[in-house]
Order: C-alpha cells, then sequence, then structure tokens
C-alpha cells in the first residue's frame, strides 16, 4: 500500500512531467521570431514565458536542493547569451527588459527546461516524509514550508505555461 509521502511524491512528479510535456508541445514548430513575437508591445512573448517558467523553477528548487542553478551550473546561461544578469530570473523586469529577450535556437528552451525537469525530480524523489514540514523560508506568517514552496513552484510554472499557449493561440491566429 503507498504511503502519504509516496502519493504527494507521485502528484508532485505528475505535476511537474505535465509542465515538462507542456514547454516541448508549445514550442513544437516554432520559430526564433514565433518565440519573440508579442500580441501587443507590452506582452510577455511565448519564449520569455518559458525562459521565466524554467528559471524560476530552477532558482528556487537549487537553493532547497542546496545546489547550484543549472542555469549557471550547466552552461546555460552562456548558451542563451541573454542581455541580463546572470542571476535574472525574469521576476520584476519591465516591459523593456522582457523585449529583449532573444533566443535563436528553439532547442535551447525545450533543453534548458529539460535540465531543469532533472533537477526536480532528483529533488522530489529524494524527499521523505519530514521533509515536507522542513520551513525553507521564515521570513513569511506562517513561515514556508518544503511542501508549500513545491506547491507554490509547480502553480507558478502551470500559470506561466498556460500563458505561453495562450499566446501561440494568439500567434497562429494572426
Amino acid at each position: 500500500m503507498a504511503t502519504s509521502t509516496d502519493l504527494v511524491q507521485s502528484v508532485l512528479l505528475d505535476g511537474f512531467q505535465r509542465i515538462q510535456e507542456g514547454v516541448g508541445a508549445v514550442l513544437d514548430g516554432l520559430t526564433a521570431d514565433d518565440l519573440r513575437w508579442r500580441p501587443d508591445p507590452d506582452a510577455n512573448p511565448i519564449g520569455w514565458l518559458l525562459w521565466h517558467l524554467s528559471r524560476q523553477q530552477d532558482a528556487q528548487l537549487a537553493a532547497i536542493a542546496g545546489e547550484d542553478e543549472v542555469w549557471t551550473a550547466g552552461g546555460w546561461h552562456q548558451r542563451f547569451g541573454l542581455p541580463y544578469d546572470r542571476k535574472a530570473h525574469g521576476y520584476g523586469q519591465d516591459s523593456d527588459e522582457v523585449g529583449r529577450f532573444t533566443v535563436a535556437d528553439p532547442t535551447l528552451l525545450s533543453g534548458y527546461a529539460s535540465a531543469v525537469h532533472g533537477l526536480t525530480r532528483r529533488l522530489v524523489q529524494g524527499l521523505g516524509t519530514e521533509d515536507y514540514d522542513r520551513v525553507v523560508d521564515p521570513r513569511w506568517d506562517p513561515p514556508v514550508t518544503l511542501a508549500v514552496r513545491l506547491y507554490s513552484v509547480l502553480e507558478d510554472a502551470a500559470k506561466h505555461l498556460g500563458q505561453a499557449e495562450y499566446v501561440g493561440g494568439m500567434l497562429g491566429r494572426r
């Protein structure tokens, strides 16, 4: 019989796997120009949304795992060559900064997302029952536990994936 920890782990792994599959589905057939297309001058383009989705997941989960971010440790920062600080992950960027996002090869986004998914799987698979109640951010009231942070990262990724899917639908109708 499965334990509650097994069930939680299974749900988290399934959720993050769906994000990974969704990123690949959104990218399927897109060009570098498609990734930069903005429905209006201040909208977030597909490429930036998928990059930010992966960056936020990478930054938050690497911190929890006590590892370096895949973005820097895996050389993705250099491969992308974005005009941002290497620690940037999109949070708080204004429209002009978002507009400077460019990626010449769409497979960079899928490769980076896949590498981040690997970090995510390793982290979640290594958790035990006692880990989920561990406080990972005491600055909040109530303090944020690992379980809450994992859910928050998954929820944020799902929202950004949905936004990228929506922009992709608009792109197809323009």
